[in-house]
């Protein structure tokens, strides 16, 4: 079993994952523990009920569920226990031996609690969860989650409680409990922020060892001020690029910085962790995307991130890192993970592996203050947890006016996309920030184009160096949409397809065929393979934009847009996608094929 937390590591943890006792709750009959005199059916821990996977696979509509566990603990003297939630959907309330412990309310962001007070003595112990998720709430961030019984278009079916990994962590009474890593390239730093949770007392110190392959870079300890440890570790700059790229991290060279950190005391060892970091920079400056100061061409794919007996949880950590080796396999330097907070496990790989990620807040679907409030906080637990990532470096509040469907006409709507364009800016001023992606772009740092135009030779000539951005933006409407609101035109910033593609293909034979859903589709393979790959190669020829994104990377049950299959299986050979991604420099490559 993997860390479910990677870059905040003890040695001291126990995964809960497993066979929970289970049941529904339609008429939301039950309040307490107590209530539920009966455990009729048993479920397999982190899988959604709706999943194969998890033993159950209803995926009807169900308003609440609950489940239980015994397990055998005995706290250490001296030794907090923590209960870590990856994700509940979407207002979870858990008890241990009947004593509440945690409330938690947003379904794709993780939660924990104390319980050391709740533990019994004789080291039996009961965990109990409600999960309470309205498959109808449209006012919630439900993402790709279909609000109709069965899954339609481009949604699918509901998840519903747990569906992320459950585990306890013995830590001590202070404990280091948040990290925050902060690289600042133009100084050759690195921003740590330490947060301590327990008694502070006199003298106590962080010791920070950061270390790259065999090579030590810094060690030092700093004081703990109220409970926290805010330093930038400068570093010896090698100068000249040569050397100073041997330590930065990019896609084709993801270096990771390990980091020792411990929490002292006199000279003794109070807490210790073990996490990563990575020197890199990802900003936008005039028409183009930065890596590292250096023009970076995106060539990303839209990944939706289920799987067909999982849904949205992982079937194992080794798929979670086959999808990363995958989308580069395909010569993707990135991906778009659409209308999903993907598992740290994800970002862990695509850390480790070099793969780019922006970041999507899953959407709501109405626009209401209830809906704007509840995205805010899950998005600020978004941004929290996956803010030291080095992989993340674009964050996506809005996609497609999802959820502020009246932007051009309701000034409530486009302040709300303004409202979370700045609280992202404000919460990490580091990354770049697209307010609304797809169309009616307002407050943003990228103008991200959603095309799905099948004519790859007019998708070349629409954005081709005969068309100025000016007449770009007065005259196309992807989607019926404008692509920049009235008061915000085109101030220079890159211009990125984020979507486009869509080509579905089903093997004839295969269940799906009949209702099989594309923007539109090939029943013959040869047919799909020249029309996908034609598309990605217009895309990529087009000067005006800084990068694309094909839409899909697998199929999604009935979307069959994927250059995989389900299963994760190619439609075409991978060697084939990879030349029209990454292009051939004696072919006369724009400046981003040869990167």
């Amino acid at each position: 079993m993997d860390y479910p937390r990677p870059q905040l590591q003890r040695p001291n943890w126990h995964t809960l994952d497993g066979q929970w006792h289970f049941t529904f709750d339609d008429d939301l009959s039950y309040n307490l523990p107590a209530d539920v005199k009966e455990w009729p059916l048993t479920i397999e821990v982190p899988f959604a009920p709706e999943s194969q996977a998890s033993g159950i696979g209803d995926t009807s509509f169900h308003h609440a569920c609950w489940y239980q566990r015994e397990f055998y603990y005995n706290a250490t003297d001296g030794k907090k226990v923590l209960l870590h939630f990856g994700a509940v959907d979407y207002l979870a309330h858990v008890w241990v031996n009947d004593m509440l412990v945690a409330r938690h309310r947003g379904g794709f962001t993780p939660f924990s609690a104390d319980i050391t007070h709740a533990l019994d003595p004789s080291g039996r112990q009961v965990v109990t969860v409600r999960a309470e998720d309205d498959p109808e709430d449209l006012e919630k961030p439900r993402g790709k989650q279909d609000w109709k019984l069965e899954p339609h278009a481009i949604w699918y079916y509901r998840t519903t409680g747990i569906w992320q990994t459950v585990w306890l962590e013995s830590v001590p009474e202070t404990y280091l409990k948040k990290l925050r890593w902060s690289p600042h390239l133009e100084r050759w730093e690195v921003g740590i922020e330490a947060f301590i949770v327990g008694p502070i007392a006199d003298q106590m110190e962080v010791n920070v060892r950061l270390s790259f392959s065999d090579q030590l870079l810094v060690e030092d300890r700093y004081r703990v001020i109220h409970g926290e440890v805010h330093r930038r570790i400068a570093l010896s700059d090698p100068g000249i690029d040569d050397f100073r790229n041997d330590l930065l991290w990019s896609p084709e060279h993801p270096r990771l910085i390990h980091a020792d950190i411990k929490l002292m005391q006199g000279g003794e060892v109070i807490d210790e962790i073990t996490s990563y970091t990575a020197l890199r920079s990802a900003k936008v400056h005039r028409d183009r995307f930065l890596l590292n100061g250096r023009l970076y061409p995106l060539r990303l794919v839209l990944d939706q991130g289920y799987w067909p007996e999982t849904l949205m949880t992982p079937p194992s950590d080794e798929a979670l890192k086959r999808d990363v080796e995958l989308a580069k396999a395909m010569g993707f330097n990135g991906v778009r993970k659409h209308q999903k907070l993907e598992d740290p496990r994800y970002l862990y790989w695509a850390d480790r592996l070099g793969l780019v990620v922006w970041s999507e807040m899953p959407s709501a679907f109405r626009f209401t203050t209830r809906a704007i409030k509840r995205l805010m906080r899950e998005w600020i637990e978004a941004i929290e947890r996956d803010y030291s990532h080095p992989c993340i470096i674009v964050w996506v509040p809005f996609n497609e006016s999802w959820g502020v469907p009246d932007l051009t006409a309701t000034k409530a709507h486009r302040d709300a996309v303004h409202a979370f364009y700045h609280l992202t800016k404000t919460l990490d001023p580091e990354r770049p920030v697209i307010g609304n992606d797809g169309w009616e772009s307002s407050a943003t740092d990228i103008i991200g184009i959603h095309d799905y135009d099948n004519n790859p030779e007019r998708l070349a000539e629409r954005y081709g160096p005969q068309v100025k951005p000016e007449e770009l933006f007065d005259r196309r409407r992807p989607g019926g949409r404008i692509l920049t609101l009235d008061g915000y035109p085109h101030r220079g910033q890159p211009i990125i397809l984020t979507e486009f593609g869509g080509v579905a293909y089903v093997k004839p034979l295969d269940a799906l065929h009949q209702k099989a859903w594309g923007y539109f589709r090939h029943d013959k393979i040869e047919e799909f393979e020249r029309l996908a790959v034609s598309l990605i190669e217009a895309a990529r020829g087009v000067a005006m934009f800084s990068g694309f994104c094909y839409t899909q990377f697998a199929d999604t049950f009935q979307e069959a847009n994927g250059l995989l299959f389900a299963d994760r299986t190619p439609k075409i050979p991978l060697e084939r996608i990879a030349d029209a991604v990454r292009g051939k420099v004696e072919q006369g490559a724009l400046f981003w094929e040869s990167t």
